[in-house]
């Protein structure tokens, strides 16, 4: 008998009771995938099938080449994130990391990057949660693909407003100083950012045209959900 299996049973990470399964049967109706079509740039999902782009990365050049995200950023996947960023429920990473693993293998062997590097957190919050959600599954990420983690590069130095409080414009001004690229992001031409959410993409615009300057050649995307936005 696996006693650790008694003690700490399998839980949904979509609504946390006990199942058998990876994910409940109840939850697993209510995800919603990225499928196609979707956007070219961020992967957003768009309606019109004869449109390359959505609306936003029509309308704004892009520091980044694509990204791709696993979900739509409502729930029960919001509430998931809510918990694994918020509750200490850590040992979602796993699940997040394996799916998109299984999601996105082929896109990772197309885009070839060196290293993954997780969107840092500002120390304060790093010590008040005590981890930083998307180093977590990009640790998680680097065990299956073997592609090599890099905490080091990126560094948070301000510790801005939550995101979702702002507009898009907003969003874009709060994240210009928020963040430092160290030069040992040199050693690398090809880069994976990683991050839990994908709203506006201002976050990872800003990485990504730090990270150019710091002479990277192709900076991509995961995430684990993603907003329908505008």
């Amino acid at each position: 008998m696996n006693f650790a299996k008694l003690l700490y049973p399998h839980r949904c990470p979509f609504c946390s009771r006990i199942e058998q399964n990876e994910v409940c049967p109840a939850c697993a109706s209510k995800l919603v995938w990225i499928c196609e079509p979707r956007c070219r740039k961020c992967g957003k999902p768009i309606q019109d099938e004869q449109e390359e782009y959505c609306f936003d990365c029509a309308k704004r050049k892009k520091s980044y080449e694509e990204g791709r995200s696993l979900w739509l950023h409502q729930p029960p996947v919001s509430d998931a994130l809510y918990r694994f960023k918020y509750k200490n429920q850590r040992y979602y990473a796993d699940y997040f990391a394996k799916t998109l693993w299984e999601q996105f293998s082929s896109e990772l062997a197309w885009w070839n990057p060196d290293v993954i590097i997780p969107v840092p957190v500002h120390r304060r919050r790093y010590r008040k949660r005590g981890y930083n959600q998307a180093a977590l599954i990009a640790r998680k990420l680097s065990e299956y693909s073997g592609i090599l983690t890099d905490e080091t590069v990126a560094v948070r130095i301000e510790d801005t407003k939550p995101q979702k409080q702002l507009g898009a414009a907003e969003r874009t001004k709060n994240m210009r100083r928020a963040f430092y690229i160290r030069d040992n992001i040199k050693q690398y031409k090809r880069v994976l950012i990683l991050d839990d959410i994908y709203t506006t993409g201002s976050t990872i615009q800003t990485i990504s045209g730090k990270m150019h300057k710091k002479g990277v050649e192709k900076v991509f995307f995961l995430s684990v959900s993603i907003g329908q936005g505008f």
